[in-house]
This record gives C-alpha cells, structure tokens and sequence, in this order.
C-alpha cells in the first residue's frame, strides 16, 4: 500500500509520494533556474523550502545545491544523500508527517514553495558534459539488422559480447518540449546506382527512437574504471530520451565510422529525474544473454533491468493523438551499470552530470517497436493512424510523445511524465 498525503494528489499522476523526481524549474515571478520536485500536478521549490526552513529537520545538510541552476551539484552529493532527501520529502507529505508544522500547517510556507506545473517553465535539469548513446535495444537492432542486411547477419558478432555505443553530441539534448528542426545533409537518392553520388536535401526520413536515459551522480579518475559492483552508485536517476535520427542521412553517412550528422541535430530527454530509489520497487530481469560476459560485465543481481511501461504517441499537425507503440523498459540485453562499466573499462574518465542513452527500447511483438522504420519496415509499409492519416516517416508539424510509468494506481505511480517534441521545417539553405 502507498503513502497518503495531505497533498491531493491525483491517483493518475506520474508524481506520486512513491515517486518524488527531481528538475529544474523558473517562473514569471522568480525567473532564476533552481531545483524542484514534482508530487500530484503541483512542484515543491527546493530553494523557497530553504528559504522556510524546511530541511530543519532534515538529516542531510544540502547546503546551497537547491539554489543552484542545474542538480549537478545535488548529485555531486551521491547516493546516500539522494536517499536520505527524498526520505524526508516523502515524510514532509506524508498525512501523518511528524514535521506537520513545517508545510502541512504552514499556508504561508505553502504559498511560498508549492507551484503549479502548469506555471513553471522546465530546462534541462543537468549541465551535460558527455552524452553517450548505446545500442543495448537487441530487439530493435535485430529488427534492423533484418531490414538492412538479412536475419542471418542480423546482429553483428560482438553484439552479445559487449554494450555496442557511440559519442553522441551533448550541445543537441535538449528538454521536452523543445522544437526539432529537421536537419539537411547529404542523402543518397538511389541506392542502386553503380555510381553512388549524393544529394544536400532535407531529411525525408526522421525517425524516433523510445529509449531511457541515465544521468551520473559520480565520475572516476582518468585510467582508474569503474568496477561492476560499484556502477550502480554511480547513477544518480532515469529520464525518458528521444535520440531522434535521419535515417536517409545516417544511410549514407555511417560507414565506417558510424552515426554522425544523422543523430547530432537533437535529443530530447524528459524533465524530471527519477532517482534510482524511486525505481527500486520495479526491478526484473531484461532479455537474457546466452553469452557468457567477461567477468568486468558480469552481475550479480539478475534483476537489472526495470519494469518501466513505454509508450510512443503521434499526433499530426492539427490532428489527434495516436498511440503509436508501447514497450517496457525491460527489452534490454544490457544495464547501466553494465555500459558504464564498459565505457569506462580502458580508463575513460566520466564526470557527473554525463547522460547515457539506452538504445531503442521494442518487444518481440507488432505495436511494441520503439522506432518507425521498423514498424515500417523501412518505409515498405505505411503506419495508419486516425482520420485517414499514414505515415512512414515523420512529416513538418508532427508532435512526438514519449510516456513511460511503473506501478499502479493503488500503491502510487512512479512516472516520468511526458518526453515531447514538435517536428519544424528545415531552414532553406543556399550556396
């Protein structure tokens, strides 16, 4: 059974008392980026709760960190502290708080800290040093694999060896929200050619890829890898994470080295960090590896995974909403802590604020795909949705939704909210 509040909170909300995520907030009046949490449709400021008194009573001394523009130096603070925080949060609204005196019968301090969501612009809640994006979907790259080569390659040999990534480009993640321009560059027009020359044209096939994202709360010294058993402290929440792609662009592009322009134009991440406590309660078992893994990836625990529901929604321009695919945060050959013990296994230094992305996240089914070419087949078949409309790829004034929550109403749901972006035409370029 969840927690009761004082707070009316909504029994479909994605910000439960079970949940309590983190972000960045401003507002008309206090225009200043500074931390928060979301509970019910309302946000608690962290830096006006301060400003009462309100951690008083709490075990963990935050210092300045909630007045801060950016959690990086919240999470700087490592897991305990994330811990024993969120605990007393959690305690603040309960409706049998012992600390009734600090919120719960306090209306000014109330009028002071609780926002609305709905009057509060979201930025990116951590400053992104480094942005990695993996490939540990192994239902979306077999799918692929089938649609550029044949199932029998399908997956390349190293594939249940290793968590397969790329660097991907920091400057470009941005928060829900935040228009996407479709980008230029070059794009073989015929394939089949015997001469094989390009064209500089708009994207014609932008794509979504429905995956999560991980933040890090701690770095390690450059030469010095993070050891398995120590990865999980290192993570300091989840978000949902759109890593849009050019898949005409990346066509061309990606051989020998891989993704590039294809996927540096955006990446879209929700606004508010789930911390790993918050996902605790969610652990399972991901897609099993009949490979047997070097011992720097092995873990002990083989619920590693989390049982997290997905959700992709189009809705065209000026149409309604389609509910487009759903998944489950568990279609993963690889964990987190297994990537970044990977990444960091020949000494790469990693700071905190550092996001990696998961992959595309798809089942095994049809409607569980996590990316449009292959629900499409490679644009050989068209996505139909209401009013007549259909898709292959993604079209100027398409909004993109991504939805993903643990749970159930009765104990309290842990969600993520919503990771949105609207599709904006290309700039016109001339030489």
């Amino acid at each position: 059974m969840g927690f009761k509040s004082w707070l009316d909170i909504p029994k479909s909300s994605h910000f439960s008392l079970a949940n309590l995520p983190f972000g960045i907030i401003s507002a008309p009046n206090s225009p200043k980026p500074r931390a928060a949490v979301a509970i019910g449709d309302q946000c608690l400021d962290l830096k006006a709760f301060q400003g009462q008194n309100g951690f008083s009573a709490c075990s963990q001394d935050v210092g300045d960190v909630f007045a801060q523009p950016t959690l990086n130096p919240f999470a700087a603070l490592g897991r305990p502290a994330h811990r024993a925080v969120r605990k007393y949060i959690q305690d603040i609204f309960r409706e049998d708080t012992p600390h009734a005196s600090i919120l719960k019968d306090n209306q000014e301090a109330q009028k002071a800290c609780l926002l609305r969501q709905d009057q509060v612009k979201m930025h990116l809640p951590m400053q992104i040093g480094d942005y990695t994006d993996f490939y540990a979907g192994k239902n979306h790259a077999y799918n692929l694999g089938c649609i550029l080569r044949d199932p029998k390659n399908a997956l390349q040999p190293n594939y249940t060896h290793l968590p397969v990534g790329y660097h991907g480009r920091a400057s470009s993640v941005v928060v829900s929200g935040t228009p996407v321009v479709r980008p230029n560059g070059q794009v073989l027009e015929d394939p089949k050619a015997e001469v094989k020359k390009p064209v500089f044209k708009p994207c014609q096939r932008l794509d979504v890829e429905v995956e999560l994202g991980a933040f890090l709360c701690q770095g390690n010294q450059m030469g010095q890898p993070i050891p398995i058993s120590e990865a999980e402290d290192s993570i300091f929440g989840i978000v949902l994470l759109n890593d849009w792609s050019a898949r005409d662009i990346q066509a061309w592009e990606y051989v020998p080295l891989g993704p590039f322009n294809a996927k540096n134009f955006a990446s879209t991440i929700s606004p508010w960090i789930v911390l790993m406590d918050a996902l605790e309660p969610f652990r399972t078992e991901g897609i099993k590896n009949d490979t047997e893994l070097l011992p720097y990836l092995q873990e002990k625990n083989p619920k590693n995974m989390f049982d997290i529901r997905l959700q992709f929604a189009l809705t065209p321009d000026g149409g309604k909403q389609n509910v487009v695919a759903n998944t489950n945060g568990k279609h993963l050959l690889y964990s987190f802590p297994q990537m970044l013990a990977h990444h960091t296994i020949g000494g790469c230094p990693m700071n905190v604020g550092d996001l990696l992305g998961s992959g595309t996240i798809s089942g095994t089914d049809a409607g569980t795909e996590g990316a449009m070419i292959e629900i499409t087949k490679g644009g050989k078949e068209t996505i139909k949705l209401e009013d007549g409309v259909e898709r292959k790829f993604l079209q100027d004034g398409d909004t993109v939704v991504l939805r993903g929550v643990c749970g159930n109403e009765e104990d309290g749901l842990v969600g993520f909210g919503e990771c949105r972006g609207t599709i904006m035409p290309a700039p016109k370029l001339s030489f």
